[in-house]
This record gives C-alpha cells, sequence and structure tokens, in this order.
C-alpha cells in the first residue's frame, strides 16, 4: 500500500545537527501515523518518535525530548527527523514507520530500509 525510504543520514560531530527524511508513495498519505525508530549495534529496535495523521499530536522517547522534532508535510508525502545537538549514543540506523492510524494499533506495518546515523564524540 505505502512505500517508505528514509534518507538524511550520514556523520555528524556531537553538538551538531541533521535532519533525516521520509519520503512516501502509494496508498493515501494522510491516513497514516507516522513513527521514527532506530536500531543500534547489537541492541534491539527502540521507538524514537511518532506523529498523528494530522500532526497535532507528536510522542518522543524520553532520551531525545527536547533536542529532536518530528514533523510531516502531508502535501508533500514526507515526514521528518529534526536532530539538534545529537550524541554519541545516538549513533544507530534510524528507520521510519507508518501504521493506519484509525486501526488503534501500536504495531507498524510499513517499514523503510534504514538510514545509518553517526555521531562521533
Amino acid at each position: 500500500q505505502v512505500q517508505l525510504v528514509e534518507s538524511g543520514g550520514g556523520l555528524v560531530q556531537a553538538g551538531g545537527s541533521l535532519r533525516l527524511s521520509c519520503a512516501a508513495s502509494g496508498g493515501t498519505f494522510s491516513i497514516y501515523a507516522l513513527g521514527w525508530f532506530r536500531q543500534a549495534p547489537g541492541k534491539g529496535r527502540e521507538f524514537v518518535a511518532a506523529i498523528s495523521r494530522t500532526g497535532a499530536n507528536t510522542d518522543y522517547v524520553d532520551s531525545v525530548k527536547g533536542r529532536f522534532t518530528i514533523s510531516r508535510d502531508n502535501a508533500k508525502n514526507t515526514v521528518s527527523l529534526q536532530m539538534n545537538n545529537p550524541k554519541p549514543e545516538d549513533t544507530a540506523v534510524y528507520y521510519c514507520a507508518a501504521r493506519i492510524e484509525i486501526l488503534r494499533s501500536s504495531e507498524y506495518p510499513y517499514w523503510g530500509p534504514g538510514t545509518q546515523v553517526t555521531v562521533s564524540s
């Protein structure tokens, strides 16, 4: 139904900034709640941030509150993650994901392939 692909990852120094983007195609973008997840080497997948279909509601894991901001542009079928003051512990592969919001499920069935973010100290 919907295909997702991330971009914007790379190497950044601690205290810098970078912006991740996720472009969607297929389906109807506005029906999906969207999320960002990450997986560090040797660790499991971790929830980072989520945004409702209208953008009115957002949620973040405590470790990124005040530093990361999730946003979406329904006219352009994109969701972004602005990463300010990244820390070495933020190093991970970052994935965007989508779920049909009206189903009221915590499960995200649609995923992008991921983009690497490396934060140097």
